[in-house]
């Protein structure tokens, strides 16, 4: 079906007040917001994120985070809700701001306020920047709020970074405060375990073993010579065949004992030995006393013979007594020393286990101490290093300065948006009547619709005056568009709301404000 112009126009003729209307209400709001809306003004800062001006390879710096994970940090943390409305209070960012409710200051403040980066971690050959901006009605407002948001900015750097430093320091204080205090209770557990099991400890092993040894040949070294010395006595008791006197008095018989243990001392110590010169007075005078008895005495020579033969057995015996019990004596002591060097070796080896555990949880914490006490001088340092402000930084290359012309609005395409608008609605307005009308009114609508060709078509006829009423009509609907739409803005714009608000609203809503 071709297109039939003559039709469309007289149809776009019918409809032009309505589609007029439409054009002129937005283009009138377009127009009049382009001109009555407030200029606005905007600046911006630029702050670069430094490298730490001393090389990482020489030491660790005490935060780790990346230049793109510090901003997403701060910009967080400027952009809170309470700063956005403290700094749009201060500063009275916008008109009536008292009368605003909070979440619409914070809304338009998170509106008006753009931060942008360049650079980071994916191009690491570029240094990473920061610029905020900030638009708004006043150009010492827009500057004095993005001085603010830098000064925030710079606070949340050094906060955030001096803070993580002074964390990292504390807890390796603590770190080495607690380990060095396990060191100590694992010496105390040491030392009071070696009191304890000093006879048994594993380190003097070589020198039990090497008692032991000493000890059974000294053990059996003494039995031998015990069993020689008692064969000896046997030997003399059997071996003396003369008689035996049983007369002796007891200065005899001291003196006796005397001589036989001066043989024994003479044939170990020098005569110049303190206790052979007692044993040799106290012989003397015995001699002395028992030659004294004998000038007195009846008895005859032989039973003077017998008696010394007595006395020599005797002494001899005693000797032999003396020297058996001396044996004893050493074998039991030899025994029980053996006994207890025997005990303490079997108990070393339960010993070295236990010691082994406490000296390798000792080693242990030694190791864990000697690096905390490394991360704590490397803790230090960065603590120092943020404090002095040598590691990374933000510094502002270019504080925000007053804006000397305004920004916005671009008054161009708020009008031709009103423009537009007007007429994108009358274009629709004509189209949905067009394709809303089923009804036939041409002949080519017959023929395409029934699928018949009409011989003849009788069009409508109007008569004079008809036409005149219609026209009028017509004209009259213009006029009353040309004329009312002018004066219906101007009395919402003057009792109702402003024009420049609504459009402000309206922008706002759709997300163009």
């Amino acid at each position: 079906m071709s297109l039939d112009l003559g039709f469309y126009w007289a149809m776009l003729l019918r409809r032009l007040s309505v589609m007029m209307l439409f054009v002129l209400l937005f283009s009138g709001f377009g127009l009049v917001a382009a001109f009555k809306l407030p200029e606005t003004y905007s600046t911006s800062a630029r702050l670069l994120f430094e490298a730490p001006q001393i090389p990482s390879s020489m030491i660790t710096p005490a935060v780790q985070a990346g230049a793109a994970e510090q901003l997403d940090i701060i910009e967080q943390r400027l952009m809170t809700r309470a700063n956005l409305i403290d700094i749009a209070n201060r500063f009275d960012v916008f008109e009536n701001i008292r009368g605003m409710a909070p979440d619409r200051v914070f809304s338009a403040m998170r509106a008006a306020t753009d931060i942008r980066r360049r650079g980071g971690a994916r191009n690491g050959d570029r240094a990473t920047m920061m610029t905020i901006s900030f638009e708004g009605r006043s150009p010492q407002i827009v500057a004095n709020v993005v001085n603010e948001y830098v000064t925030l900015v710079l606070q949340e750097n050094s906060k955030f970074r001096v803070s993580r430093a002074e964390n990292t320091l504390e807890f390796f204080e603590q770190e080495v405060k607690r380990l060095d205090e396990e060191l100590n209770q694992r010496n105390v557990a040491i030392a009071v375990f070696n009191s304890e099991n000093a006879k048994a400890l594993p380190q003097d092993q070589p020198y039990r073993l090497g008692r032991q040894s000493l000890l059974q040949e000294r053990l059996e070294r003494l039995q031998r010579e015990l069993v020689v010395v008692k064969k000896k006595r046997d030997q003399l008791e059997l071996g003396f065949d003369g008689p035996v006197a049983t007369t002796l008095n007891p200065y005899e018989e001291k003196l006796i004992v005397g001589r036989a243990e001066l043989d024994r001392l003479t044939a170990t110590y020098d005569q110049n030995n303190p206790r052979v010169i007692r044993l040799k007075d106290q012989i003397d005078r015995l001699e002395a006393i028992v030659a004294a008895g004998n000038d007195t005495g009846n008895a005859d020579t032989a039973g003077a013979e017998a008696t010394k033969q007595g006395a020599m057995l005797e002494a001899a015996k005693a000797e032999a007594d003396s020297e058996i019990a001396v044996l004893e004596a050493q074998i039991s002591s030899t025994t029980t020393e053996l006994e207890e060097i025997k005990k303490n070796i079997s108990e070393s080896g339960a010993n070295a286990f236990q010691l082994s555990e406490l000296q390798r949880d000792y080693e242990i914490i030694l190791s864990r101490y000697t690096t905390a006490v490394s991360n704590l001088n490397s803790a230090r340092m960065g603590e120092r290093i943020e404090a002095t402000a040598q590691g990374q930084r933000i510094n502002v290359i270019e504080n925000a300065n007053v804006p000397q012309v305004p920004s916005g609005p671009d008054r161009f395409l708020v009008a031709a948006m009103g423009i537009f608008v007007g007429v994108g609605l009358a274009i629709g307005y004509f189209i949905l009547l067009e394709v809303l009308n089923r009804s036939i009114r041409r002949p080519a609508e017959l023929t395409e619709r029934f699928d018949i060709k009409p011989i003849a078509t009788i069009p409508y006829m109007e008569t004079h005056s008809t036409k005149i009423v219609r026209r009028g009509v017509q004209v009259a609907a213009l006029v009353a568009v040309l004329v009312c739409v002018p004066l219906a803005l101007w009395y919402v714009d003057t009792y109702y709301l402003p024009l420049e608000v609504i459009v402000q609203r309206s922008l706002a809503k759709i997300g163009l404000s």
